[in-house]
């Protein structure tokens, strides 16, 4: 099994995912500026250009909540609950949040100061921020409701869901969302960092693996 990936938050969940089920997998980590994502060997496995990618056998998936899915099935985890259809539409439900509300409400603070930084593209925007907190605060209150008297998103216990939503919010302190308000949601992602597989899902980088080597 491989898995094409860039430090990133869509193949945050599906590396994390794997560590955390002790799955054997190569991770492939692509050249994001070196063009990549661009290479007719990889856009034959991903048309859309982007991460991550899994390679398993015949079988080529992209888009990671599918990925999650499938990764849950192949290995018998109820992270993703392939034989309760009532939790797998409970599941969806904040599958489809995510991708509809939330990662777009707090994609601004994620950009701004944990891609900006990785790829250095310059410095955070405040502006940007700003004028974004009105999006995020109407979708965080709606996570913080939910989360009352909850660990976990769906199915009261941990699921592809809290990785699909936490994915561009675990670092809300250093990316400044302001969740001060928010208590369910920073106890929810916080507790979700004592998951070592979470707090560290990165395989090790191709500079990594040359200074070891050096």
């Amino acid at each position: 099994m491989k898995i094409y990936w860039i430090k990133a938050q869509a193949p945050r969940r599906v590396l994390a995912l794997i560590k955390h089920l002790g799955i054997e997998a190569q991770c492939i980590e692509l050249d994001l500026m070196g063009g990549g994502l661009k290479t007719p060997a990889y856009t034959a496995l991903n048309p859309n250009r982007k991460v991550p990618t899994l390679v398993d056998g015949e079988s080529v998936l992209w888009e990671s909540s599918a990925i999650m899915a499938y990764l849950c099935i192949k290995q018998g985890s109820d992270m993703w609950p392939a034989h309760e259809p009532a939790e797998q539409v409970e599941v969806l439900r904040w599958l489809s949040w995510n991708d509809q509300h939330w990662a777009s409400a707090v994609a601004p603070f994620y950009f701004e100061h944990v891609v900006k930084a990785t790829f250095h593209i310059g410095e955070p925007d405040q502006a940007e921020m700003t004028a974004a907190i009105p999006a995020l605060e109407k979708f965080a209150a709606v996570l913080n409701q939910h989360l009352e008297g909850r660990e976990f998103v769906a199915c009261n216990r941990l699921t592809i869901a809290d990785f699909q939503l936490a994915s561009m919010a675990c670092e809300w302190r250093h990316s400044q969302m302001p969740f001060e308000d928010y208590p369910n949601v920073v106890r929810w992602l916080d507790g979700l960092m004592r998951l070592p597989a979470w707090a560290d899902p990165w395989p090790a980088t191709a500079a990594e693996k040359a200074g070891a080597l050096a």
